[in-house]
């Protein structure tokens, strides 16, 4: 599994690399511990040997750490554990008491093939004796000695009961390549908690509770299949994890400029939720394209040289990519998109031709871009069935297909990229009882804003627009 974006915050992604990365003191008391009181696994140890396990709790489960006897620390956790996103007080309790001390447990004689926890034999003599305490008192027998059974059996069966009602609201997984997953997912979803942390934004808190959707989810799979059979769905969660870290980063590095007066401006900046990337082909590796800009110029005639550097911005029927998830109502994606075979062709070949004629390098053109230029929408017969090709588009975004940017749009910046360039739309303010009039230049801050989104995304490599694509335009 490969992915060469990266966000730049790499404490988030160096924490669980190691154990206890944050207090590495508590490493050494562990280990210290575990050399003077349990067995430490080394070259002499069989495959019966049990393990001895540190547990590192986090906010969202734990990983537990082997000991190892010649002091190393571990850069694979043993298991990985992850609490489901809607734990309740009671849940998290739970948490503590899966991953407390194990318990000393007292072999019995040769033959017999048990052992009893220390614990019950501990309850089992102050219960012999708290009952003969209450005999002498003249407590009836009949109570006393069903009390007197009972109580090494209760805290014997006890902890095994509770044990297997905890783990319903835990995922564990095991295993090298599992745990290698997981610990790469933990690690990006620490970059999201950290970020929204220290701040009152929706947008952070959202992406970390998506994260930590996304390592229930990865953890519920890794528990019913391994992680060849899983692969596909393995990469998807990974690179959305990987495109919220953008997004939350990307947002980060534009708070100190948006803290003046461009507050103002807030209301027609678009939420988004990222799209993802299969791994059955990598992207292209091509010229990056400069930083985007709104598409609001008249192409030039069509002589005039193509560039298919663009992107193709177009609003389409809302949808919902997962439970708890936003609205999405407008998608972004590379002007090649249009030329897949599962596209409406020739009428994408055509549209490409028109989307990439005359451009800039990094150009967003919205769809109703196009429509002006072709007569205000009058001329679209003689190029193809824009409707059928924007849900051809829908659906490979959906599958997997290609790259994307999938947007939640407000109602009015959603309203000024359905329009052309020179439009205005009226919107109604209730709070202060009128309509308000935007045009041109709250339409290209919408643009400008989806570019800087775009360019977060595609700062190391361009959107991938699919496989197995049909030739261009030749005219």
């Amino acid at each position: 599994m490969t992915d060469t974006r990266h966000t730049p915050q790499p404490s988030g992604r160096a924490q669980h690399l190691h154990p206890f990365a944050a207090t590495p003191g508590r490493w050494v008391a562990e280990h210290a511990r575990a050399l003077h009181t349990g067995h430490v696994r080394d070259d002499t140890c069989t495959a019966e040997c049990e393990p001895v396990l540190v547990y590192e709790r986090t906010r969202w489960g734990w990983l537990a750490w082997t000991i190892s006897g010649d002091g190393s620390r571990p850069d694979l956790p043993y298991q990985i554990a992850i609490l489901t996103p809607s734990a309740t007080p009671t849940q998290r309790l739970a948490l503590r008491w899966l991953t407390r001390r194990p318990t000393r447990r007292i072999r019995l004689p040769p033959g017999i093939p048990a052992s009893l926890r220390l614990t019950a034999v501990t309850v089992a003599f102050l219960s012999l004796v708290t009952g003969i305490l209450a005999l002498a008192k003249g407590t009836p027998v009949g109570v006393a000695l069903p009390a007197i059974a009972l109580a090494p059996l209760l805290a014997e069966r006890l902890p095994t009961t509770l044990d297997a009602r905890a783990r319903e609201h835990v995922r564990t997984v095991e295993g090298a390549g599992a745990c290698r997953y997981l610990q790469r997912l933990a690690a990006l979803h620490t970059c999201l908690i950290q970020a929204a942390a220290g701040s009152d934004r929706h947008e952070l808190h959202r992406s970390a509770e998506i994260g930590r959707q996304l390592l229930w989810d990865a953890a519920d799979l890794l528990q019913r299949q391994d992680t060849h059979s899983a692969s596909c769905e393995l990469i998807a969660r990974e690179r959305l994890m990987l495109q919220l870290t953008d997004q939350v980063a990307h947002i980060l590095r534009q708070a100190p400029a948006q803290a003046g007066p461009d507050n103002a401006d807030q209301a027609h900046k678009p939420r988004w939720t990222p799209g993802t990337r299969p791994t059955t082909q990598p992207a292209p590796q091509h010229t990056h394209a400069s930083p985007l800009k709104g598409a609001l110029a008249m192409p030039e005639p069509k002589t005039a040289a193509r560039t298919s550097a663009v992107h193709l911005l177009f609003a389409h029927e809302p949808y919902y990519p997962g439970p708890g998830t936003r609205e999405i109502n407008t998608t972004v994606v590379a002007a090649d998109t249009l030329l897949h075979p599962q596209v409406l062709q020739p009428d994408g070949i055509r549209i490409h031709d028109l989307l990439t004629r005359g451009r800039q390098p990094g150009e967003i053109i919205p769809l109703a871009t196009l429509t002006h230029e072709l007569n205000d929408g009058a001329d679209w017969p003689t190029v193809g069935d824009w409707e059928r090709v924007t849900v051809d588009l829908v659906h490979l975004v959906q599958t997997q297909m290609c790259d994307a940017l999938s947007l939640g749009l407000p109602e009015v910046a959603r309203a000024l990229i359905c329009t052309g360039p020179d439009s205005q739309v009226r919107a109604f303010d209730a709070a202060a009882q009128k309509f308000a009039v935007h045009g041109p230049d709250e339409r290209a801050k919408v643009l400008t804003e989806v570019g800087r989104f775009l360019t977060g995304l595609t700062a190391e490599q361009p959107f991938w627009p699919g496989d197995g694509l049909l030739p261009p335009h030749s005219a």
